[in-house]
């Protein structure tokens, strides 16, 4: 089966906005400092810098499922397929653990291990392998009744009893636990609300079966539809997310406190808007050809190398800048959620933030590419498949 191109072409979109965010977070002098998303704090640009990245997980996620659905679909040997998911998930969980995380604390010690996007992936292809006979509809039914339930249950504790307290945020709801006075599990990304949206792109699947038009046609009645909930049900201000809007000191923020959403866990409103702007960008990829196209078809087409690289590279660029900026090796932190900066004032503005952001992703054009025709022509190659 052909791959369909607006699949990959959307997937690329949101990693090269995903990068954007480790930037920030990474090199942005508030990066460590301030919540980009507290109106207190925060400034239009900042916000919006953060709030655009709100888009990446959930679209990853999505078609995540949606790839998997056409993979199994087109296999002829759906048993090796069902393994495939148990086999891709284990290690995607173990990148998460080792790689993934050193990646994102430079911390030789691992002093905390974090719990997020890409573990979650690796739990929920191990979960679809139980829904992948089902029908679609029957899935999509499903994935709505498990993301009503995490927006019901989210936010309970159970200090009283430790393992039932670590298995209900493993499964709902993020938190810290301080393990050891020298090591922490970050729970980031709970695993049934993520495996929820997961098992709707699974179920929507079939849509991308569907002719050119007719995947056009329904691809911005759904758009459409979500958004208009997301601003209907977000104007009552009575459910769908945990963090109520209100009036501001002026329109400009208090759009932003429309907006302001919340993704841990993900909230129905935030569901809402987001998988409804995927859905918006997946029929302007179907819509538009160019060369636009192709480029980040590019990176879309190798996520996880992608994924893995531009990690690194940030993190390799964030303390040069700041042994640029006069640090000395010895002032870096290397402490949970420190990221190995420098203690005191460091980093550099918005404007360098996209600027470095932007050569980064030109940095890794060139390598995702010789990757991907590299990984075309060794199909022969199954060890391929995982990176």
């Amino acid at each position: 089966m052909k791959r369909i191109s607006s699949i990959d072409a959307v997937r690329g979109l949101v990693m090269l906005v995903m990068a954007l965010d480790h930037v920030r977070d990474l090199v942005h002098f508030s990066g460590v400092s301030h919540d980009p998303t507290d109106l207190t704090t925060t400034t239009p640009f900042i916000f919006g810098t953060r709030w655009i990245t709100h888009l990446c997980a959930p679209t990853f996620v999505f078609l995540s499922g949606v790839s998997a659905y056409l993979a199994y679909s087109n296999s002829k040997d759906q048993k090796s397929s069902k393994q495939f998911l148990v086999t891709r998930g284990v290690w995607l969980i173990m990148l998460e653990f080792t790689l993934i995380n050193f990646a994102i604390w430079f911390d030789i010690h691992f002093r905390i291990t974090m719990m997020q996007v890409i573990a979650a992936i690796g739990t929920s292809f191990i979960l679809l392998m139980f829904f992948v006979n089902r029908p679609s509809r029957q899935n999509f039914a499903i994935a709505i009744m498990i993301t009503l339930v995490c927006n019901l249950v989210a936010g309970f504790d159970f200090p009283s009893f430790p393992a039932l307290n670590f298995v209900y945020h493993w499964l709902f709801s993020p938190k810290v636990f301080q393990v050891t006075s020298n090591y922490m599990l970050f729970v980031g990304y709970p695993v049934l609300p993520w495996f929820g949206i997961m098992l709707a792109g699974y179920a929507s699947g079939v849509l991308f079966l569907k002719s050119k038009e007719e995947r056009m046609r329904i691809f911005i009645r759904i758009s459409a539809i979500l958004i208009s909930l997301f601003i209907v049900v977000r104007a009552t201000n009575l459910w769908g997310d945990p963090s109520k809007w209100s009036i501001q000191k002026d329109g400009v923020f208090t759009f932003l406190s429309f907006m302001n959403i919340s993704k841990y866990p993900p909230s129905l409103m935030y569901i809402f808007i987001t998988i409804g702007i995927a859905f918006l960008l997946l029929f302007i990829s179907e819509k538009y050809e160019g060369k636009w196209k192709e480029v980040i078809t590019v990176y879309g087409s190798v996520p996880m190398f992608y994924y893995l690289l531009h990690f690194y590279i940030i993190h390799i660029i964030g303390q040069l800048v700041f042994i640029f900026q006069g640090f000395a090796w010895s002032d870096f932190q290397f402490a949970p959620f420190r990221f190995g900066r420098p203690e005191g004032s460091s980093g550099v503005g918005l404007m360098y933030v996209y600027l470095i952001w932007l050569c980064i992703v030109a940095l890794l054009y060139p390598l995702c590419k010789g990757y991907a025709t590299y990984k075309k022509a060794h199909p022969e190659n199954a060890w391929l498949k995982y990176l």
